[in-house]
C-alpha cells in the first residue's frame, strides 16, 4: 500500500547511494572490514561505492544499523519524519 504523498517517480541514484555509503565508511575503516561486518565480499562494497551495483534491502539495513543512519537517507540523501 503506497502512501498518498509518496513521490510517484521515485529513481533510486546507485552512485550517489555508494558516496553516501564511502562518506560513513569514512578514513578509518577499509573495505574489507565493512565487507566482514555487514556479511559481503570486499569487492561487492567496492562495485556499491562505485554505484556499479545495487545493493538488497538486508545489505543497506545492516549499513544502516552499522552506521546508525536512516535506509531513507542512504537511498536518497534526505531523512525525513514519517506521518
Amino acid at each position: 500500500m503506497s502512501r498518498p504523498d509518496a513521490p510517484k517517480d521515485l529513481t533510486i541514484d546507485w552512485k550517489s547511494v555508494g558516496r553516501r555509503i564511502r562518506e560513513l565508511r569514512g578514513f578509518d575503516t577499509k573495505q574489507s572490514e565493512l565487507a566482514d561486518a555487514v556479511g559481503v565480499a570486499q569487492s561487492y562494497v567496492s562495485a556499491i561505492e562505485r554505484g556499479e551495483k545495487e545493493c538488497g534491502a538486508v545489505i543497506l539495513f545492516r549499513i544502516s544499523k552499522l552506521y546508525g543512519k536512516s535506509i531513507e537517507w542512504l537511498l536518497t540523501g534526505n531523512d525525513s519524519e514519517v506521518r
